[in-house]
């Protein structure tokens, strides 16, 4: 038999198989942060429940994007976003943002629906509702792509790096059918494990690569589908495609060796579950971050704090880039409260006494304060 350049030349595709034994550690870790952030979210209130669930939503959208090299404007996703989760938030959309919205809440809301070919089609012309792409001819959108051959590339648009080729237009609607038909008979699969068939439905979707342009952000959606079908309110709390982009050179990579490899998928399986492993490790510190911010106030609440002090607090609960992980100085405290320095100097210190922040080592012009999340309030 000659050599098979891609997989879906194999005989035998798309009968993939897989070694259990080193994906075993990585399914017990997946289950066990799964399990323990459904623990947490039970502690959440219901606002601050919204709008971690906003955020994260905003951020799979904004990142799957980002991963194809395309720049959303955010404010405009948040308004549509908050819109749809009763969130009261002004702000402008976008037919592009309305669409991106209804996408990923289709997915991850509604999905015990049967993933059709029309929906898909459905979830395209949300994708694109204007054709506002760089190709050079007409997109085709809301239905399968031509005749001519589909690469799978990233990089810049004038040097591209071809990672695979995908299957030919010929045969596609039959292959198209085959994967639809497995994903829904494989909800009801007690052998095949949840995550291991939302690594399997990423990489089969993806090598067929069935649509003139929109292919990854589809995939990560059927993703999120497939995982929101084996745990339901989870993944609304994580964002894969966040992850992904954060190791996007070895997603290619992965995505690259495996279409040259065997129908074993090993390999694939375990960068789909470390990342995976990533994102619910992420979404565990955040939520973490959202009830010691919950037990910060309910403590401190009550000590007539002024707006420009909460401002500050709330800042540094909430962490991330803008959360002054080192700590924050009283020429920090000014820039962002907007304050002279005597009055910087006065609140930090009034803070202090009251045990919300805490100083940290070092004296003189060095010193820095951080918020106290371990002590009660006097």
């Amino acid at each position: 038999m000659n050599q098979s350049t891609w997989i879906w030349q194999h005989p035998d595709w798309p009968r993939f198989t897989w070694q259990a034994e080193p994906l075993a550690p990585l399914l017990r870790a997946c289950g066990t942060a799964q399990g323990r952030l459904l623990g947490m979210l039970g502690a959440v209130d219901g606002d601050s429940e919204a709008q971690s669930s906003l955020d994260v939503m905003l951020q799979n959208i904004i990142t799957s994007s980002a991963i194809e090299g395309e720049q959303l404007n955010v404010g405009s996703v948040r308004s549509s976003l908050a819109k749809r989760l009763g969130v009261v938030e002004q702000g402008r959309t976008t037919a592009r943002s309305e669409g991106l919205a209804e996408l990923l809440l289709d997915t991850t809301q509604a999905h015990q629906q049967p993933l059709s070919l029309e929906r898909l089609f459905t979830w395209h012309r949300w994708l694109f509702p204007n054709d506002d792409s760089l190709f050079s001819r007409p997109l085709l959108i809301g239905t399968l792509r031509g005749d001519e051959p589909m690469q799978v590339v990233s990089g810049r648009i004038d040097r591209p790096t071809v990672h695979f080729e995908a299957p030919p237009r010929a045969g596609l609607d039959q292959q198209l059918e085959e994967f639809l038909a497995w994903f829904e008979a494989s909800r009801a699969d007690s052998n095949l494990d949840p995550f291991l068939r939302a690594g399997v439905a990423h990489f089969w979707f993806v090598t067929l690569h069935p649509f003139d342009d929109g292919n990854g952000r589809l995939t990560r959606a059927i993703t999120d589908l497939a995982l929101a079908q084996g745990e339901t309110q989870a993944i609304r709390f994580y964002a894969m495609s966040s992850s992904i982009l954060e190791d996007r050179a070895g997603y290619y990579r992965i995505l690259e060796a495996s279409q040259k490899g065997s129908l074993d998928i090993t390999a694939w399986l375990q960068w789909f579950l470390a990342t995976l492993l990533k994102a619910l490790e992420q979404a565990l510190a955040r939520i973490d971050r959202v009830l010691a911010k919950a037990r910060f106030w309910q403590a401190h609440g009550n000590q007539g704090l002024l707006p420009e002090q909460i401002k500050v607090l709330n800042r540094l609960l909430d962490g991330g880039e803008r959360g002054f992980e080192h700590g924050i100085s009283a020429g920090q405290y000014q820039a962002v409260a907007k304050v002279s320095k005597a009055t910087a100097t006065r609140h930090l210190s009034y803070l202090l006494e009251t045990g919300c922040v805490v100083r940290l080592p070092g004296g003189g012009r060095s010193t820095r304060y951080q918020v106290n999340t371990a002590t009660k309030s006097r």
